[in-house]
């Protein structure tokens, strides 16, 4: 995928993300800067293995599947957004991850 549209998957996620938590959560968030980071994985099996991690810890996410019109076929996995939530509980999960 191009920046663009990384980009755009990345916000589409996010947004998601917000949208699933819990209002106190997304006040917190709100007031303390809305942190966000962009990070990447190594393949679609790392990705469903965050994902999976998330269903177990229990944290906030959403993933993105491609409307495939534009650079990726319809129903491709493209981005995975988690929380908002405690940095350390993201953490623990993506820690291993590098910058995008």
């Amino acid at each position: 995928m191009g920046q663009g549209k990384i980009a755009s998957q990345a916000a589409h996620a996010s947004l998601s993300a917000v949208e699933k938590s819990d209002r106190e959560t997304v006040e917190e968030w709100k007031n303390s800067g809305q942190k966000k980071v962009v990070l990447k994985v190594g393949s679609l099996e790392e990705l469903i293995e965050i994902k999976e991690a998330c269903k177990k810890q229990k944290i906030v996410f959403a993933v993105v599947k491609d409307a495939g019109k534009t650079q990726v076929k319809s129903g491709t996995f493209t981005a995975i957004a988690i929380g908002p939530d405690k940095e350390e509980k993201v953490d623990r999960i993506t820690g291993h991850l590098k910058m995008l």
